[in-house]
């Protein structure tokens, strides 16, 4: 598997902007509820969750907004997720100046689907600036094993972009490993394709882990898609393949690939699978029926069990078994970050025991 920098401070460092989600109580719609659960979230923190909730030294790189009671329920919850954190702080400006995300999500019910809205306006995490930190201490002084970047960061703002860049390289000098979650979103990069595309495109040149879909790798990175055919778990597994090994050889240096499969039987009935290639290996694991509470998180889930099994030194199928186990999980759980009690009870959900452990 992939051979880890030894004596280091932090096993993983992940880059985020942090903010809240609203989510209705009881499963309910957004807009005909009164009563919310709130919660602090991102997507890259979930990742890092598992690997935190399982003893390893997890440190995340943000931004807060000065004296925001918002800002002070995060910086709470990121402690008692059990990682340290660290990012300046920028005054509000004013009532119409900076805050953190909000992200409006019900679960939905059986037929009736999710629905998401977020309201990124005056987003602070927009404002991650390279010069806010400094990287020769981070993984020069300290070390890390490895770095989480996302797409969805690298995309935020042309700051951010040059912020995930700079990370990346700075961490390829210091011998930190690199795991990179595509996460191509259209409404980013509107406008920016020529940017982002010569950014996410340097970031996966000296990744170790691609994370993504079909899409991501095509519209991220402009490697050719496969070929149209049909739409079955099979054709999708079969798509998978094809792509990454054009991936592989305009990307040499990454070294394990990974996509999640997904077939939703209703909100909470899904068929859960994954494909991971790592070095010569394939690990497909066909898609199996999972209960669903919340969906959100599922993917991110996935990705941070897939990470700590390499932080662990562990073999790709372990690695891909573990993250399809931490995704199933989370589905489990109203937040939308795993929060697993230990290994054991990861592997339980593998195997498919959920009988009584007294």
């Amino acid at each position: 598997m992939i051979e880890l920098k030894p004596n280091c401070q932090n096993a993983l460092v992940i880059p985020t902007s942090m903010g809240i989600r609203l989510t209705p109580t009881n499963g309910q719609p957004f807009h005909c509820s009164d009563t919310f659960k709130m919660q602090a979230t991102s997507a890259e923190s979930n990742v890092g969750s598992v690997s935190s909730f399982l003893g390893l030294p997890v440190k995340v790189l943000t931004a807060f907004v000065k004296g925001s009671p918002v800002s002070r329920f995060i910086k709470d919850n990121l402690a008692s997720r059990h990682m340290s954190y660290e990012g300046p702080e920028f005054d509000q400006d004013g009532p119409w100046g900076y805050r953190h995300q909000i992200n409006m999500a019900d679960s939905g019910v059986g037929s009736r689907a999710p629905r998401v809205w977020n309201d990124r306006a005056g987003e602070v995490g927009r404002l991650l600036n390279v010069e806010d930190f400094d990287l020769e201490r981070i993984f020069g002084e300290e070390g890390a094993q490895m770095v989480h970047l996302s797409g969805l960061i690298a995309a935020l703002s042309p700051e951010t972009g040059q912020f995930c860049l700079e990370i990346a390289r700075a961490a390829a000098k210091h011998g930190t490993k690199i795991s990179f979650d595509l996460n191509h979103r259209a409404t980013f990069w509107k406008g920016r394709e020529e940017e982002l595309g010569a950014i996410f495109r340097e970031i996966a040149s000296v990744s170790d882990v691609l994370v993504g879909n079909e899409e991501d790798f095509q519209l991220c990175l402009g490697v050719e898609g496969p070929e149209a055919g049909g739409k079955g778990i099979s054709d999708k597994i079969d798509g998978f393949k094809e792509m990454i090994g054009r991936v592989k050889t305009e990307f040499p240096n990454a070294s394990l690939f990974a996509t999640t499969l997904r077939e939703v039987v209703s909100v909470n009935l899904h068929e859960w699978g994954a494909i991971v290639s790592a070095g010569d290996d394939w690990h497909v694991l066909e898609p199996r029926q999972i209960g669903v509470i919340d969906r959100i998180g599922g993917g991110d889930g996935f990705v941070g069990g897939m990470l700590y099994g390499i932080l662990k030194g562990w073999e790709g199928e372990k690695c891909a078994q573990f993250g399809w186990a931490c995704g199933a999980n989370a589905a489990t759980l109203l937040t939308d970050y795993g929060q697993p009690a230990d290994e054991d009870q990861i592997w339980s959900i593998w195997k498919g025991n959920a009988r009584v452990q007294r």
